[in-house]
């Protein structure tokens, strides 16, 4: 692990969070921060840890989206109770007999942060550049549905002009799928199919450059409801309302500050304190106290989302699927969501959340041990003999060394396999990942959009958030035949044979669905549950307590 620097992140959030205390407090100094907020409609939010990228075509961890789509807008967005797409940057969108093309009309006289006119072309720029192969983006597999698009990016072809997409006006986009997507309308709402300023980008160098400095304070120009006013490293990340966006005389926040807080337990207690009108999460061992202190401030809500186990099939031992699937049925997982979540979050049996868009997978991996040390004699380590010491990462917070303790202890007990334990603040851990650096590491994914797709395409090949080294050509092929299936019917018996290949394969293993137990002050009117957590920010309004 890297060396940390003498003040930390949790030291400058302290600092910052007094500081905010303070600079809001003005003649009276006995006003918290929320109670400013509410007078200034500025709403402070927790966001659980600091961004590594406000890229849109970039942002890869759900936390920097949170602030992503803040900041930016696409042809579609989704609302949060029902996560159906909602017109946003398209007025409307039509699509053929077929399925194969559709066509999203822009609305009229729109505009970027910096008064530029946004037009069709920005689209068509901004998914070159997503899907150019020397971008590299994690993302660019959200556009795979465009004819083409999946070649571009492996370079088996060069020519821009033959990707499924074109501008014929400036309010008008065509887009043509290899293969019908009749979830495409929630599809283009997510970051990847984002718009970005050209213009402005050029000034920081080329398109396809990673990491330029237009993505900072002063320099980012985007088409959101907010705009980009401070992002101080560690501490916060400061929006303001955009007079530019297109329903801007709707909104009714001036400011967003989000704080990039880690800790649950200081989140919680800067709660207490009035520094902050919602947090990102609340410490499981503070849920009774809340739920029979304050029922009113304590939300627990389900979400589209699925914690899981990845494990490195590039690296040995865990090459061998009979090792993987050994500590997969190992797992006692309703003992984890008792003994860790106290019975918060929902033991998982398969990766798909039950009811995603209709389907739940009847395929699913429970505890048998019999079979697993069956599997760990047949891969010739009976009771764990001569398997090397095995490591597990796992994110730095409240919940996740606990629950690596558990499955240490697990593995040890009923397998003889031993691991040691390797906690990383979130961008070492996310980077870990990316690149293959880990043996074990826990991991979670929430939905994109109400689809199993969302969940069973993460595993595919082609995937940029595979991260286990995992390609299996006959899952692709079942994910393929789906893709191209016009029957729902025939389309969700594929995906159910794709996922009980993958449970047997164990690339990665469920452990528990998602929900997120959090804090919000009375005073935030219009916050709606939000299964796939993003939001419209520009729909919030505080309000005075009665």
């Amino acid at each position: 692990m890297r060396a940390r620097p003498i003040f930390g992140s949790t030291y400058l959030l302290a600092v910052a969070l007094a500081i905010a205390v303070l600079s809001t407090s003005g003649c009276d100094r006995r006003e918290s921060a929320v109670a400013r907020g509410v007078r200034t409609q500025t709403l402070l939010v927790g966001n659980s840890a600091e961004p590594g990228d406000l890229d849109p075509h970039l942002a890869a961890i759900l936390s920097d989206q949170v602030i992503v789509n803040t900041l930016f807008e696409g042809l579609t967005l989704l609302d949060e109770r029902t996560t159906l797409p909602l017109p946003a940057v398209a007025e409307s969108w039509q699509t053929s007999a077929d399925g194969l093309t559709w066509t999203f009309r822009l609305r009229a006289n729109l505009q970027w942060s910096n008064g530029d006119p946004l037009t069709a072309e920005n689209f068509i720029l901004s998914w070159h550049r997503v899907l150019s192969p020397e971008f590299a983006s994690d993302n660019a597999s959200y556009l795979f549905a465009l004819k083409n698009a999946e070649a571009f990016n492996a370079r088996k072809l060069t020519d821009r002009t033959l990707l499924g997409c074109r501008a014929p006006d400036a309010h008008t986009l065509i887009l043509t799928l290899e293969r019908p997507a009749p979830y495409l309308p929630a599809l283009v709402s997510l970051p990847a199919w984002f718009p970005i300023n050209p213009q402005t980008l050029a000034t920081f160098g080329p398109l396809e450059k990673r990491g330029s400095a237009w993505t900072r304070a002063g320099n980012l120009v985007s088409n959101g409801a907010f705009t980009l006013a401070e992002w101080t490293p560690n501490a916060r990340i400061r929006l303001t309302r955009n007079p530019r966006h297109r329903d801007a005389a709707n909104h009714h926040l001036q400011q967003i500050i989000f704080f990039p807080i880690e800790s649950a337990d200081v989140e919680e207690r800067n709660f207490r304190a009035g520094q902050l009108h919602v947090t990102a999460n609340l410490p499981v061992s503070k849920i009774a106290t809340w739920r029979e202190t304050d029922p009113a401030r304590l939300r627990m809500e389900p979400i589209a989302q699925t914690n899981f186990l990845r494990f490195n099939t590039s690296r040995p031992p865990l090459s061998d699927p009979r090792i993987r699937r050994a500590l997969a049925l190992a797992i006692d997982r309703p003992a984890l969501a008792r003994a860790v979540f106290r019975g918060s979050r929902p033991p998982a049996h398969a990766f798909t959340p039950p009811g995603t868009g209709g389907y739940t997978s009847p395929a699913s991996i429970g505890l048998d041990l019999a079979a697993a040390r069956g599997l760990l004699a047949a891969a010739g380590h009976p009771g764990g003999k001569d398997l090397p010491v095995l490591e597990l990462q796992c994110r730095q917070d409240e919940s996740s060394p606990p629950l690596a303790e558990a499955l240490q202890a697990m593995w040890q007990s009923a397998l003889g396999i031993r691991t040691t334990l390797a906690p990383y603040e979130q961008k070492i851990w996310i980077q870990n990942q990316q690149s293959l650096n880990y043996t074990l590491t826990t991991a979670s994914w929430t939905a994109d959009f109400p689809d199993p797709v969302t969940f069973l395409g993460l595993m595919s090949a082609t995937s940029g958030y595979n991260w286990t080294g995992w390609n299996h050509p006959p899952y692709d092929a079942l994910l393929n035949s789906a893709a191209q299936a016009t029957d729902p019917n025939q389309r969700f018996a594929l995906f159910q044979q794709a996922e009980a290949l993958l449970l047997h394969e164990a690339p990665i293993t469920p452990l528990f669905f998602g929900a997120r137990t959090y804090l919000i002050d009375p005073s935030v009117q219009g916050w709606e549950p939000a299964p796939l957590i993003f939001r419209r920010f520009q729909i919030i309004q505080l309000a005075p307590k009665p």
